[in-house]
């Protein structure tokens, strides 16, 4: 019985050479699956600052600050401005750009969040 060793074969390392061609599939994948809690993130931070807004412009208070107060730093924002009572309803857009893997570098695209609450504003 000869040794495949001896002779120079054998499966030695065939591991690790499979590992190290496994590991740029293993981190586009977490990166990929980052970016997706990102975006999903980013929505909810969208509608939650429209929310407030909304409720900030219904009492007659600052809706782009109230926005801003519920959105993190590392998001660019932009709108929380009151719309007219239409209907007795004030309607408020907040558009928040989605980061690319890291929040405060670049955007991918925007996201938008719409919320309305019945104006309170004494006429």
């Amino acid at each position: 019985m000869t040794d495949d060793r001896a002779r120079g074969g054998g499966d030695g390392g065939q591991v690790a050479v499979e590992f190290l061609g496994m590991v740029p599939v293993i981190l586009l994948t977490l990166a990929l699956l980052w970016q997706v809690v990102l975006v999903g993130y980013t929505y909810t931070l969208a509608g939650n600052a429209a929310d407030e807004a909304a409720r900030a412009c219904a009492v007659g208070d600052d809706g782009p600050a109230a926005a801003r107060r519920h959105i993190d730093g590392a998001w660019s924002a932009s709108g929380g401005d009151c719309g007219g009572p239409s209907d007795g309803i004030t309607t408020v857009v907040v558009e928040i750009e989605v980061p690319v893997l890291v929040p405060g570098v670049g955007g991918l695209f925007r996201v938008t969040g719409k919320a309305g609450a019945v104006s309170e504003e004494k006429r």
